[in-house]
């Protein structure tokens, strides 16, 4: 199962992938029956979650249901326990959606909600994140998870969400971190996808984020909180939802 989920996820474009796997991980999920873990999106309990990576494969992390893995589920419990995302009217744009989280926003008659990709043909609008062309403070929310390590450049990305967020709006934009190094690690010369692999722990990666991340996030103007509440959870709650304990959500909030 790892090595087909990991042949799958270096073969298959994202979208394709993420329209089409769930046929087969619902098969899946018959087999795993129980009540170990249990997914905070889409409320379904198992055995344990799917094995997921693309090099490296993570034991107990994607849903076979909703597709769902460790940072989506902490994400949605963010929103849930300190946001307004459920409550209060809000204009949103979610830049290459997760499936999970598009089927469950979609319906949140709160949301005005916009789903938007570079390549997918099923996103609401196409957009490159370093020039989006969306209007001035016209988003309350933005969305934008693992993406920022794609673009070659991030702080371009950083200050055109800021662009596009209204006074007092806010935008999660998650990346992936090695808490071993201080600095992020980048060097635009390597452009090579087999070096960039190496360097990079994938071939369309640009760069490696480090404890630095935050500083990072303030180049496009954001007022950072880094919320650390999973490391106040118990490990018995942390193994039943599948989070990844050291996980920080970054908010990135526009200031009034």
């Amino acid at each position: 199962m790892k090595k087909v989920i990991g042949f799958l996820l270096r073969k298959v474009p994202r979208p394709v992938l993420q329209r089409f796997v769930g046929m087969g991980t619902k098969t899946a999920a018959l087999f795993l029956a129980g009540n170990n873990v249990v997914c905070t999106v889409c409320d379904k309990s198992f055995r344990n979650f799917l094995p997921f990576g693309r090099v490296e494969s993570r034991d107990n992390a994607l849903c076979p249901n909703c597709l769902s893995l460790e940072r989506h589920r902490l994400i949605y419990t963010f929103l849930k326990e300190k946001t307004n995302f459920f409550t209060d009217k809000l204009r949103v744009l979610h830049v290459a959606p997760e499936i999970c989280f598009k089927k469950k926003f979609k319906t949140l008659d709160n949301l005005e909600y916009y789903t938007a990709d570079l390549i997918s043909p099923w996103a609401d609008i196409r957009l490159d994140i370093q020039d989006n062309k969306q209007p001035d403070e016209s988003y309350d929310v933005v969305m934008c998870n693992h993406v920022l390590e794609h673009v070659p450049s991030d702080v371009k990305a950083l200050k055109e969400f800021y662009r596009i967020l209204k006074p007092g709006g806010w935008a999660i934009l998650q990346s992936p971190q090695d808490w071993s190094l201080d600095t992020t690690y980048e060097d635009p010369t390597i452009t090579d996808p087999k070096e960039r692999e190496k360097h990079f722990k994938q071939d369309d990666h640009h760069r490696i984020y480090g404890k630095d991340y935050a500083e990072r996030l303030k180049e496009g103007g954001f007022t950072i909180v880094e919320d650390d509440f999973v490391k106040k959870l118990n490990p018995d709650e942390i193994f039943k939802h599948g989070y990844d304990k050291n996980e920080v959500i970054y908010l990135c909030q526009k200031p009034n």
